[in-house]
């Protein structure tokens, strides 16, 4: 019977170092790395397994009862490795002779260093085998416990007999049931891990769900101010639209019927100067349809690029006669230059590239009141770019365009202030058409420019 008692206080020294040692492991070394954790949770162990010892019943001088396989069934069941419940329980071997190198502590280290053994082979077993939990744990303790019996009589220094007869019968029952009762702390445990497991996963996926949301809040507070913003640039629009649509439209109606009320007494120098002022407003309302068809056929996909052979020297032709009459009666200074060292063509669209200088001109000279506007044709190696690019850069002297505003302007519909619209006239599509057919060409534009100090628009084109 006191070997009962013995156990029973061996036990309840175990499971206070097990409570001492959750609390290191989980506060020391689960911070570290994962071969630390590795590490310290097998030596932590091969300390139980040494602090069974130091607390057991010494029967006789150096023959100490306890129950240190405890600590080695923990293995079987909580590794994934074989040879590291082979080294628990050659640890816990090793730990014997810390009391005295004696018949009894070789006797020890022989019965762990065979316990360890087969521990690792009931654990490599148990795990290609589809058990309970429970199963698994009876098998393991009775395999033990039964072996730790066999051990301890065949290596031990107390006569079989003796501990067949007089010790064994109470050894070993109280240690299965002392076992199986440290088994299910072990399983209860293994269930709160578990647990804490999964709930640290739903933790960080509610907090990855918590970011996504915030994300799609600002993304769908974005989208509505650029709803808002749309709303208000195509407002804006649709104001501009109705004025810059009317004054050539008033223009050709009421020159008509002035026509037609007095053709007969209206000199053909008079018809002529009239039939021209139809003309340019046919022109203007032409261009204004022309622009939002462009747009919408752009934002399609369906605008098409035709590619030829372009003549550089003859670019000036193109853009030169349609805005000197403007910088005349303006009285600005219009100059083009070419550079010599340009090859002679390239190979791009005519018909958009004259329409992107066009619209780049007539924003300089419409925005310009003195001073003079350039059309620059040179060469330039951009260097976070591949290649060799022409660029087609438009200077002018007029009003400039605040920093803040440069990514504003190539917005459809939109001017740097809506104040600019009323003073200047326009329907704000010129930019972003040019830039979208820059981008279809290949290139693109770049502003340079500062309010009250003039703007530089440039068109890179690719030489190859």
């Amino acid at each position: 019977m006191e070997f009962s008692k013995m156990f029973i206080q061996n036990m309840a020294v175990l499971v206070t170092f097990a409570y001492i040692a959750n609390l290191i492991y989980k506060y020391a070394i689960y911070r570290t790395s994962g071969v630390v954790k590795y590490i310290g949770s097998v030596l932590l162990l091969i300390a139980g397994g040494w602090s069974a010892t130091f607390f057991g019943f010494e029967l006789r001088e150096g023959i100490i009862f306890d129950m240190r396989i405890v600590p080695l069934l923990i293995a079987i069941f909580v590794y994934q490795r074989s040879p590291v419940v082979f080294v628990v329980g050659l640890g816990i071997g090793l730990t014997r002779f810390a009391f005295g190198f004696t018949d009894a502590a070789l006797a020890g280290f022989i019965n762990l260093t065979i316990l360890g053994f087969v521990g690792a082979l009931l654990n490599s077993w148990l795990r290609s085998v589809n058990w309970s939990f429970l199963r698994q744990a009876a098998v393991a303790l009775v395999v033990i416990n039964v072996l730790n019996c066999v051990n301890i009589a065949i290596f031990g220094v107390i006569p079989a007999d003796e501990y067949l007869l007089h010790i064994l019968p109470y050894t070993l029952p109280t240690s299965l049931l002392l076992c199986s009762f440290f088994a299910f702390i072990l399983r209860d445990f293994q269930k709160d891990q578990h647990r804490a497991v999964e709930l640290g996963k739903l933790n960080r996926l509610l907090r990855q769900q918590t970011e996504e949301l915030e994300k799609n809040k600002a993304v769908l507070e974005d989208r509505a101010k650029q709803l808002q913003l749309a709303s208000q640039y195509k407002s804006e629009f649709l104001a501009n639209m109705s004025h810059e649509l009317r004054t050539p439209l008033n223009s050709i109606i009421n020159l008509a019927q002035f026509i037609s009320d007095s053709a007969e007494d209206t000199s053909s120098e008079e018809m002529h100067r009239y039939g021209q002022l139809i003309f340019h407003s046919g022109e203007d309302l032409l261009k204004i349809i022309n622009d939002i068809l462009d747009l919408s056929k752009v934002e399609a996909g369906k605008l098409e690029v035709v590619t030829e052979d372009i003549s550089l020297v003859e670019i000036p032709t193109w853009v030169g006669p349609y805005f000197e009459l403007t910088a005349e009666r303006k009285q600005l200074t219009f100059d083009i230059r070419v550079e010599e060292d340009l090859p002679d063509t390239i190979c791009s669209d005519p018909q958009r590239l004259q329409q992107i200088l066009r619209n780049l001109l007539a924003n300089a000279f419409k925005f310009t009141e003195t001073g003079k506007v350039e059309l620059n044709i040179y060469k330039a190696e951009e260097p976070q770019l591949k290649g060799e690019w022409v660029v087609f850069a438009v200077r002018d002297t007029g009003i400039g365009i605040a920093a803040e505003k440069h990514f504003t302007i190539f917005e459809a519909f939109q001017q740097a202030d809506s104040t600019v619209s009323k003073k200047y006239g326009g329907t704000g599509l010129g930019l972003s058409i040019s830039r979208d057919l820059a981008r279809l060409l290949g290139g693109f534009i770049r502003v340079e420019s500062a309010e009250g100090k003039g703007s530089t628009f440039a068109l890179f084109l690719p030489l190859s």
